[in-house]
């Protein structure tokens, strides 16, 4: 399966430097970065995580009701913040805006695609409709702003915030801090931030200044169930929604290029900031 990614992503980038003079040495080391990262990545995945669990024949597999849809938010912000790294490397390497566009959003969705795969040929698991569609929302996000706008005016967000469900069960959401920051969908939030400045050039309103919604759940211990009990103790699961302020780091108003190039990745994080939130119809006031 590995290897089926490789050829895919290899043959997309030979076709591109066949057909396009702008190719250049900065595009084969692009090329050659995606090949070493995404394929390495993916043959780590598969021998550290998929070898220990039985393999089946491919199958489907229906989780779009487990972990109140957390999971799945969280496969479009990865095929999104894939989309954008993949751009910007594409554009130093000098490709043509467009082509650059669709190549970016098509390694991070056919990146994420390779997972979804090897998931089919898992007992435990299996092919995710719900998980490919996220993936195709994510990047889908991405390429429908840069080639209506050239910007990202829509950013996706991650927020971390540790919870104290990980203790309870520390196999399922996570015994450390790396494991907790992937597993436990309690501590995690994901946000959609938009600068409204941005909508108006004219306007004397910061265009560094957003708005965010956020999406994150709480008491959610067990991910195809919303009620779980433990140890005398009965936990439901709950949404949360929230608003809250941050920060669109390219658009602050500094005049070194290079400064600027170095802040940007930081949208990829939601920067924690008092917070309005709903869980259970009842509103709370925190930092998220």
């Amino acid at each position: 399966m590995k290897q089926w990614f490789l050829f895919l992503l290899l043959f997309t980038n030979c076709v591109l430097a066949q057909s396009d003079s702008s190719w250049n040495k900065r595009s084969w080391l692009v090329t050659g970065t995606n090949v070493v990262v995404g394929g390495g990545s993916i043959a780590l995945l598969n021998s550290v995580w998929y070898k220990d669990y039985p393999k089946s024949d491919f199958h489907l597999f229906n989780d779009a009701n487990e972990w109140l849809q957390m999971d799945k938010v969280g496969h479009s912000y990865t095929a999104y913040i894939l989309s954008n790294a993949e751009y910007a490397a594409w554009r130093w390497a000098k490709l043509p805006r467009k082509k650059a566009i669709w190549l970016s959003g098509g390694i991070a969705w056919t990146y994420q695609l390779s997972v979804e795969v090897m998931d089919g040929y898992s007992a435990q698991w299996g092919f995710s409709l719900a998980d490919l569609t996220a993936n195709t929302l994510g990047a889908g996000l991405f390429i429908g702003q840069q080639l209506a706008w050239d910007q990202q005016r829509f950013q996706l967000k991650f927020g971390y915030n540790p919870s104290p469900y990980a203790d309870l069960r520390p196999t399922v959401l996570g015994s450390n801090f790396p494991e907790s920051l992937l597993k436990d969908y309690n501590a995690q939030s994901y946000w959609l931030c938009v600068a409204p400045g941005s909508f108006f050039s004219d306007s004397n309103f910061p265009k560094w200044i957003q708005v965010g919604v956020g999406y994150s759940i709480d008491g959610e211990l067990n991910g195809d169930l919303n009620t779980y009990s433990l140890n005398g103790m009965n936990y439901t699961a709950h949404r949360e929604w929230a608003i809250s302020l941050d920060i669109d780091w390219a658009q602050l108003p500094i005049k070194r290029k290079w400064v600027k190039n170095v802040l940007k990745p930081l949208n990829a994080i939601k920067i924690p900031f008092p917070s309005v939130y709903w869980r259970n119809g009842v509103c709370y006031v925190g930092m998220m």
